[in-house]
Formats: C-alpha cells, structure tokens, sequence
C-alpha cells in the first residue's frame, strides 16, 4: 500500500452498495493529491493497482495487462481519434485511455474494457470512493449577543476497495 497512509481509516461520506463483498477499504492519498489526470499505483495484497483522477471522477485497474503481462498502469494516459470525414481528425475521450507500455493495447479507464474489442477483451476494475473525516469544532458556552456559525473541516482521502 502506499507510503502515504492515513493513521486511521477516514469515515464515508457516503455508501457504495456496488461494493465487490469481501473488499477492504485502502487509503490512498488525499484527494489534492492526486489532481485530475494523474495517477497513483499501489501494492494492495499482492496485486499491483493504478488509482486515477479522470476529470475529478476516480477508477482503479489491475495494473497487469492481458496480452503479455505488462505493468499496464505505468502506460500512457491518452484519448482516441476518430474521423467523419476524409483528412478530418477528431481527437476525443482525452486522459480517459489508457495505453500498455509494451505493445500499445488501449483500455478505458473507467470500464476496464478494450478500446479495440469491447466485448471480450479488459482488464479487473475495482470500486474507489472519495471519504471524509468531517471534525466538529468544540461546543462553547452560548453568548446570546454573539452571533455564531458552526465549521467543519473536511480531509478528502481517496479509497480503494480491493
């Protein structure tokens, strides 16, 4: 797992009844750090995971691709190309692709699926989810001539569950 751990697992936000059962939570960074179009690649019980940020939204793969074994996740992140027309170039789906290291096999981030077969070619997925710990000031005693707002600090953590 990354070096960067937490002490303690930060409480949901939220609950993700999609869960794979028998998954664990894995604290993986704080959100700030791991900006859209980046990526995290972590040790989770003996399986190697890249974590990434795809405009804010965050996916994790199996970092094995299926063709020859290679460390997928240490690929480029990229888009696709797709044309209307003759000599028209359409560049789409930009950091949403990623490409194998070793002989440039493509799979959507997201799904896990091949860009080139679909249907029956992808590599493991795994559920993430972004958790706070939401730390609640202190009550103190009323004033009634002071006028009071309640603050709350939220530390974003991203999480694997593998």
């Amino acid at each position: 797992m990354s070096s960067q751990s937490p002490q303690q697992i930060p409480q949901s936000s939220a609950g993700n009844t999609h869960r794979r059962a028998g998954t664990q939570p894995n604290p993986i960074c704080r959100v700030s750090d791991l900006p859209p179009g980046e990526r995290r690649i972590v040790e989770v019980r003996s399986r190697s995971i890249g974590v990434f940020n795809v405009h804010g939204e965050y996916y994790a793969l199996r970092s094995l691709c299926p063709h020859q074994g290679a460390p997928l996740c240490r690929g480029a992140i990229t888009g696709t190309a797709r044309s209307t027309a003759p000599g028209e170039i359409i560049w789409e789906r930009e950091g949403q692709i990623l490409r194998c290291p070793w002989h440039g096999w493509e799979f959507d981030i997201a799904t896990g699926r091949s860009v080139f077969n679909p249907h029956r070619l992808r590599v493991r997925t795994y559920d993430v989810t972004v958790d706070v710990t939401v730390e609640q000031p202190e009550p103190e005693e009323e004033d009634p001539s002071v006028e009071s707002f309640d603050v709350t600090v939220e530390d974003g953590w991203v999480v694997l569950h593998a």
